[in-house]
This record gives structure tokens, C-alpha cells and sequence, in this order.
């Protein structure tokens, strides 16, 4: 008996990663469970905290040690080909052939994902429209700015028009305005498919997702809406105005998610239950939501084992 799927979804069941060193076992993931549909996912957390070893997993490049992660029921440790013909990936270190100009890049990519060669031909003139290269098709990648080469490296990644796109710290080293962008152009490809933007820049996130998965220490921290991250928040955010010399003393008393140096003191920017003396409410942004669920995460840690 065969059925249809009437909508994509990635499920992560308490996936697990570990990796043996010298100093013994160390998990970069662990019990991680996560379901995904049609939208931008932000994977959003610290350097460290095990984004990369997701996507790799999710990408069947590594396999995990523990749990399981199936696309549309597909069980991808047993039946990994089930993902990897619908799927589009960006890693964070993407090389290219600096001898190729774009089209010949694309063209190589296209073959070893198995475009016929009239495909590919109407594909790449689509893709290099759409990334805003057709202007320097032909020019050789080792004269390409980051920006452009990471732009070429989305077009790669959709040569075969994937229902599963991830990009791994896709904005990392771009000038601003290629930034905003490259958002923009996420935006623009979630449609029916599952983007995935692994980040620990909360403005690109918070230009881009439907939903956030927050991550720390290998451990899924939350899983919601931005509007429900910025609403737990709520409340917590305080802006205070203190003297340059006692800027010191009040991070080591609060949480200080941003300052701003004015003539009459430096605005501070912190979260805490309630307000030091003086300060004044202010609305929550994403990347104080962000700190808010890391710090409580990391609270209810040291609690558990005090």
C-alpha cells in the first residue's frame, strides 16, 4: 500500500552524536528531537553548540550515533538517497574551483547531481539570474568577493530545485548590504520547501524564519514562533543610564545584552526579573529573547546539578 504525502516534513528523534578524543567521549549531540515543515527554520545558537554536526547529520554526510532522522517517514541511516536527491546544502567551508569560471562550476555540479545537459543549461541561466551573477558568468571564481561566492554556492545548492534546502552560516564574512540580500533571497525560496538557516546571527534569523530551534551544548533549548520567543521575554528588558565608571560593576550584577555610550551616561540594555533602580522598561528584540532562553537554560543546568 502506497500514500501520498500532502506536506514535506523532516522529523529528528532524540539524535545523538558522539566523538572520542583523548579525553574520552564527547557528545556534540544529544537527545535531540525536532520536527520540521514547509518554512525557514533558524537554527539558532553559540559557536560550539552543535548546529554544523545537526546539519551534517540531517545531510547524511555523518551518520549519528544514537536516535534516528527520517524524511517524509524515510528512515535517512537506512535509506539515505530518500533526502539526498531533493536536497540542497551550503556548508559553512564552501570551496570553489577558483580556475572555473560560474557557469562551469555550475555546469559540473549540475552533472554530479544529474541534470541532463539541456536541464542544466536553462537551470544555471535561471539560478545566475536569480543570485545576480549573470553579469560575470564568465569570469574565473578566484576573482569573486565572498558575497559573490557565497552566492554562487546558493545557486549550487539549487540546481535540482530542492525541497530541502540548508544553508550552515550562510552570511558569515559578508558586507552588509550583501547580507541583507542573501535574507532576502532565503525569504523569497521557502515557499513550499524546508529551509534551514544554521546561524549564530540573530539579525539574520530574525529577518528570515518562521520558526526558531535554539540549541546549546548539543541540547534543543526551544522550539517556537519568533513572536513567542520575544513574548516570553516580555517584561525582562530594562534600559538604565549609568556613569562609565560603574559600567563595570553592573555586568557583573546583570545580564547586559547591548550599551550605548551618550552624553549623559552609557545606556545600558539588560534583562532581569525586575528593574534596578532607575531603569525603564523597553520592548523585547529577538537577541534578547535569545539570551533570555540561554541564560535560563543555563540556570536551570547549574541548578540541577548543585
Amino acid at each position: 500500500m502506497t500514500f501520498e504525502v500532502s506536506e514535506l516534513q523532516l522529523t529528528i528523534d532524540k539524535a545523538g552524536k558522539v566523538y572520542h578524543s583523548r579525553r574520552g567521549k564527547v557528545w556534540a549531540l544529544r537527545n535531540f528531537s525536532l520536527e520540521v515543515r514547509p518554512g525557514v527554520l533558524g537554527l539558532l545558537g553559540p559557536n560550539g553548540a552543535g548546529k554544523t554536526t545537526l546539519m551534517n547529520i540531517i545531510a547524511t554526510i555523518t551518520r549519528a550515533t544514537e536516535g534516528a532522522v527520517t524524511w517524509n517517514g524515510a528512515d535517512l541511516q537506512r535509506d539515505p538517497d530518500a533526502v539526498r536527491a531533493v536536497l540542497g546544502y551550503l556548508p559553512q567551508d564552501f570551496g570553489v574551483y577558483p580556475n572555473l569560471n560560474a557557469v562551469e562550476f555550475l555546469e559540473y555540479f549540475a552533472a554530479v547531481k544529474g541534470l541532463d545537459a539541456a536541464s542544466a543549461r536553462r537551470r544555471i541561466d535561471e539560478l545566475l539570474q536569480l543570485v545576480n551573477l549573470t553579469d560575470v558568468r564568465k569570469r574565473p571564481l578566484g576573482g569573486f568577493s565572498g558575497g559573490m561566492r557565497q552566492r554562487i554556492g546558493i545557486a549550487q545548492a539549487l540546481l535540482n530545485d530542492p525541497q530541502l534546502l540548508i544553508v550552515d552560516e550562510p552570511t558569515a564574512g559578508l558586507d552588509p548590504e550583501e547580507r541583507v540580500r542573501f535574507r532576502n533571497l532565503l525569504s523569497d525560496l521557502s515557499g513550499d520547501r524546508i529551509v534551514i538557516l544554521s546561524t549564530h546571527i540573530v539579525s539574520d534569523v530574525e529577518a528570515t524564519a518562521t520558526e526558531i530551534a535554539l540549541i546549546s551544548g548539543g541540547t534543543l533549548v526551544a522550539h517556537a514562533p519568533p513572536e513567542d520567543l520575544l513574548r516570553a521575554a516580555e517584561g525582562r528588558v530594562w534600559e538604565w543610564v549609568v556613569p562609565s565608571a560603574e559600567l563595570s560593576a553592573a555586568k557583573q550584577l546583570y545580564l547586559i545584552s547591548g550599551t550605548v555610550r551618550r552624553a549623559d551616561g552609557v545606556h545600558v540594555r539588560l534583562l532581569a526579573e525586575s528593574a534596578p533602580a532607575g531603569a525603564v522598561p523597553v520592548a523585547a528584540t529577538l537577541e534578547d529573547a535569545y539570551l533570555h532562553c540561554l541564560s535560563t537554560h543555563r540556570a536551570h543546568l547549574a541548578e540541577a546539578r548543585a
